[in-house]
Parts: C-alpha cells; sequence; structure tokens
C-alpha cells in the first residue's frame, strides 16, 4: 500500500465555513487550519464548531481555540493555545509560543453527547427559543480520571481507618457557547453540530 506524504495530507482543503469560523476566531488561523488539515487527511468535513475564548491569570492573558469536527467516521479534536516557556537562564529570551494538539475518536467510540441549556428567567419562557447559552459535552471513555479520598464514617469520633474512595471519571470535552458572548450564528452552530453528532453516534 502505498504512503501518503504528508504534503499530500496537508493538501486537503477545508469548508469555506469552516475556514470562515477560525478567522471569526481569531487565533492564528493559518496554523489552527493547517493543523486540521493534517489530522483531517483527505476526508470530507461533515460538520464542525469552533470555539474561542481568553483567559487570564494573573498578569498573563492567555488565548485558546478548541475545534471539533466530524469527519470520515471520526470526531477530530484540536486545541491550540499561548504558552510562555520557562525561562531557565537569564541568556533565554523570552518569545511568543502557540501549542497546537489533535486528537482523532472513532465516532463508535463516543458514548454520550449531553446538551445542557441554560435559560434565563424561565417563568418567561417562550416555546421554541431554547435560551441564549448552551454547554455541549461529549464523553468517549478512551482514557478515565480516577480521583482517591480517604474514606470517613458517618461517626465524627471516629479514628479508625476506613480505607480510600474515589470516583471515576470518563474523558471528556465541554464547549460552552453563548448567543450574548459569542453571537447567535455561534449558538446556533453548537446545536448544530450537536444534534449531528448525536444522529452518528446512535447508529
Amino acid at each position: 500500500m502505498p504512503v501518503m506524504s504528508s504534503s499530500h495530507l496537508t493538501a486537503t482543503t477545508l469548508p469555506d465555513a469552516l475556514l470562515h469560523d477560525i478567522e471569526q476566531a481569531g487565533y492564528y488561523p493559518a496554523l489552527v487550519a493547517d493543523v486540521l488539515k493534517a489530522a483531517i487527511g483527505p476526508h470530507s468535513v461533515d460538520a464542525h464548531l469552533v470555539q474561542a475564548e481568553t483567559t487570564i491569570d494573573t498578569e498573563t492573558v492567555r488565548r485558546h481555540i478548541t475545534v471539533l469536527v466530524m469527519s470520515g467516521g471520526r470526531l477530530v479534536i484540536a486545541h491550540a493555545d499561548d504558552h510562555t516557556p520557562s525561562l531557565d537562564a537569564p541568556t533565554v529570551v523570552a518569545r511568543n509560543v502557540a501549542t497546537a494538539t489533535t486528537e482523532t475518536v472513532p465516532l463508535s467510540a463516543i458514548r454520550g453527547v449531553m446538551l445542557t441549556h441554560v435559560v434565563n428567567s424561565p417563568e418567561k419562557y417562550r416555546p421554541g427559543s431554547l435560551g441564549r447559552e448552551v454547554t455541549v459535552t461529549i464523553g468517549w471513555g478512551t482514557v478515565s480520571r480516577v480521583d482517591m479520598l480517604p474514606a470517613a464514617c458517618g461517626d465524627p469520633d471516629c479514628a479508625a481507618d476506613h480505607g480510600y474512595e474515589g470516583t471515576i471519571t470518563a474523558d471528556d470535552i465541554s464547549i460552552r457557547v453563548s448567543a450574548d458572548a459569542d453571537g447567535e450564528r455561534n449558538l446556533q452552530n453548537a446545536l448544530a453540530f450537536a444534534a449531528a453528532l448525536s444522529s452518528a453516534t446512535g447508529h
């Protein structure tokens, strides 16, 4: 079987709608697009969701973008972040660094798609409106996180060793989209993506 070169794989053309959303996010769009092309390969894009956010950590402003793409029976997840390298020596010059990571999950491995609607003033809810904020959570369980804590009984005076107890949390990703912060179009894109992914993983 012939092996495709990396230059051939990255020659894939992304749909105009996906490129537009990446451009609108404003986080190094050329880099994000190329990272996605390399991960998607020769497959077509069936649906996508782009979410960018900025966080302030003490005195540092960090930008972050997440792109979800359904392609070729897979969910492709791309993350790109600002990264500040540590200065181990005074001769090292600080510079801007971005890290970009992709992960590919077969749609058959996805265990659930959860859509949480946030509705303000529910007493005034109008049928069909569904609120102005949603969180799309996707779980596939490839990796699980175990949080362990010392177990305790109900007796506050008990000093016995009860071992440990813990919770197992499946690997997942959550994307929060607000019409007020991200725009009505992005909110509708999130709803459409969640519906498409739910339909694809339900078969």
